[in-house]
Parts: structure tokens; C-alpha cells; sequence
């Protein structure tokens, strides 16, 4: 039995098939492949959740919007084959993998969204926000960047949520690092 729930939201069940093959038995995992079955499965003992963006009956993104407005305590990975957008950057969600993702980038996006959900909301925020950033810059050429008024926002956001964390950790001794990262591998 693990200590980390997953939920795959996947509507072909092939696929969500193999991405529990890939983490079992090292997670407990559930799938869901529908809106409404992945919003009967959403509770506060999930901690990762791998979403696809479109379901036979909705959009993944209403899952996305329900479990941040609910306020549930899971990590969000975007697992999609839909080329991202500028309108990812106010999605709440943690990671975005486009298909197909194979066994290393599951495993890694859920040990990322794992290691995520031990951050500070500031560092969550960060994260998030970085993301976006490289999704986008490797999606998009520099003239569609260049153009978007939604990039440089992001752009904007990001450097105040690195300046706040600067700020913060610069009053850090060397002692502080020492405690924090060492209760982090304790978790």
C-alpha cells in the first residue's frame, strides 16, 4: 500500500490502463474516464492527479476548475495530446505533458507533482507559473510570444512571485537550507 493516492483521468481505457501499468504497485491508483466519473472520484486523499483535457462528456479543464475552487490538496499534471495555448496560463494545474507520455514521464511528472505538493504555496506558485512558461516556449515561436499580451503577463507574474522568494530567502543561513532540506527528505 502506498502513502501517495493518484487519479487518472482518461477516456481511453487502453491508455489509462498503461499508466496505471506504470504506476502500480509503487502508487495506489484510480481512473476515471469520464468528467462526471472523475468528479465522483475527487476527495481529499488524492494527492496527484493525471488529467486529460478532453472527455466524452466535457473538458478536463472542469475538473481542473472544480478541484481548485473545492479546494482540494492535489497536484494537477495536464496528460493531453491538445497543443497548448495562452490560455493555459491561468489553468491551475501543476505540470502539462502532451501525449503520448511515456512510462519515465508519468513516473516523473506524479514523483514531480509529489515533490510539489511539499512546497509552500509561494514555491507551488513558482513552479506553476515556470511550467507555463517553458510549455509556451516550446510551443510557440518568439514572434507569438513576442506578440502576447497573456505571455507577458505571465512573464510579469513570474518575476514577482521570484522576486517575493528571493526576499524571503535571503535572510536564510546556511543553517536554515540545512534544516529545511533535511525535514523535506523526511516528509
Amino acid at each position: 500500500m502506498s502513502d501517495t493516492d493518484v487519479l487518472i483521468v482518461e477516456d481511453e481505457s487502453d491508455l489509462a490502463d498503461l499508466y496505471v501499468s506504470y504506476l502500480e504497485p509503487q502508487y495506489d491508483v484510480r481512473t476515471a474516464g469520464t468528467v462526471d466519473a472523475a468528479l465522483s472520484e475527487i476527495d481529499d486523499s488524492l494527492d496527484a492527479v493525471l488529467l486529460d483535457r478532453r472527455l466524452p462528456d466535457g473538458s478536463g479543464d472542469e475538473v481542473l476548475d472544480t478541484i481548485r475552487e473545492d479546494g482540494f490538496d492535489c497536484r494537477v499534471a495536464m496528460v493531453t495530446a491538445v497543443e497548448p495555448g495562452f490560455d493555459i496560463i491561468e489553468m491551475g494545474f501543476d505540470l502539462y505533458l502532451t501525449k503520448p507520455a511515456n512510462r519515465d514521464r508519468v513516473r516523473e511528472a506524479v514523483e514531480t507533482l509529489k515533490s510539489r505538493s511539499e512546497y509552500d504555496e509561494m514555491l507551488q506558485q513558482a513552479a506553476a507559473l515556470a511550467t507555463k512558461r517553458a510549455v509556451l516556449e516550446s510551443w510557440k515561436s518568439a514572434g507569438e510570444l513576442a506578440e502576447s499580451d497573456e505571455y507577458d503577463r505571465l512573464l510579469d507574474r513570474l518575476d514577482d512571485v521570484n522576486a517575493n522568494l528571493t526576499q524571503v530567502t535571503n535572510d536564510f543561513s546556511p543553517d536554515d537550507y540545512r534544516v529545511m532540506f533535511r525535514d523535506l527528505g523526511r516528509s
